[in-house]
């Protein structure tokens, strides 16, 4: 039974601090085949920096992996508690020997994991961030193939994210009262929250690690930055909004316009940055057709004035 608060639905997609744009176009677009949905830029700061964002065919809500190459500006964060630092991925649980094989070919190391009864490959992507292959018996959302992985064993989009913490008593707290989750199970150190049904797509994992030292919050290269999750419209938005901050969780911004969608930001008490999420009716073919989507490289308003500085300044990239 859904709760009256029950505003979040789902992941709508994560966000990276990645390395080199090359090698990451790579890995998301012909390792793991999925979409270039949208080329663009960081909306924020005044240096420029990619912003690119893979998916599925038409760039739904929970298959969007968005990442910002680094590399090129020299920053590096620091991976620790407080921090998203798992992103995992939903395949076909039939998939996963091809997964296997297919790492193998790319010159990818991983190891097999068993975590709430489901089975799941770990590796590293080349930025250094921890992803996860977790196969699933049943996943409805239409996967992307670009020729080389056959649509029936491709990535479905996200499962979950892991949250490093010391401790899940403030988390607790803010997830069920604050973020309309409710905990459905824990597994040794892992404490999982679901919303609504649960499934893939709608879980953030907690895991308790007391010996970390704290991560870095700013924009750098190797970690995780965010973890946006979908609400219906800008009401339930504003519901989100106001409950936080009826609960104290006052680090709660005002609406962001992200060009694709519009979006409040909060910095949970475990550090973890999450983002409440409407997406936009045109979606990504807001400025592309759909025949088009992430094939060129898109201004974002606030550049408008600077494309051919941006142009010289960004890595090209080979597609």
């Amino acid at each position: 039974m859904t709760e009256p608060n029950a505003t979040i639905r789902r992941h709508h997609h994560v966000t990276l601090c990645v390395g080199d744009a090359q090698e990451d176009y790579d890995f998301h677009t012909r390792v793991l085949s999925l979409k270039s949905v949208k080329k663009t830029a960081l909306y924020d700061g005044t240096e420029p920096i990619y912003h690119l964002y893979y998916g599925n065919d038409r760039g739904e809500e929970s298959t969007l992996i968005t990442t910002f190459p680094m590399r090129q500006s020299g920053r590096k964060a620091r991976k620790g508690s407080g921090q998203i630092n798992v992103v995992s991925l939903s395949v076909p649980v039939s998939s996963l020997s091809f997964w296997r094989q297919r790492l193998k070919e790319h010159g990818l190391s991983f190891v097999e994991f068993e975590r709430f009864g489901e089975r799941g490959l770990r590796l590293q992507n080349p930025g250094g961030i921890e992803y996860e292959l977790i196969g699933i018996a049943d996943d409805d959302r239409k996967p992307y193939s670009n020729g080389e992985v056959p649509a029936d064993l491709g990535v479905r989009g996200t499962h979950s994210v892991t949250v490093s913490v010391p401790t899940m008593t403030p988390s607790e707290e803010f997830m069920q009262s604050g973020w309309s989750a409710r905990l459905l199970d824990t597994d040794g150190d892992y404490a999982r929250y679901v919303f609504g049904d649960g499934g893939p797509g709608k879980i953030v994992d907690y895991r308790i690690e007391p010996g970390l030292p704290p991560a870095s919050w700013t924009f750098g290269e190797g970690i995780v930055h965010h973890c946006a999750f979908q609400v219906d419209g800008h009401p339930e938005q504003t519901k989100v909004k106001a409950r936080l901050e009826g609960l104290g969780f006052t680090d709660t911004s005002d609406t962001k316009d992200r060009g694709y969608f519009d979006s409040i930001y909060v910095r949970t008490p475990s550090g973890a940055l999450f983002e409440a999420t409407v997406s936009k009716p045109q979606g990504f073919t807001i400025d592309e057709p759909y025949e088009e989507l992430g094939k060129t490289f898109k201004v974002p308003p606030a550049f408008a004035a600077r494309k051919e500085e941006m142009m010289a300044y960004l890595q090209p990239l080979k597609y």
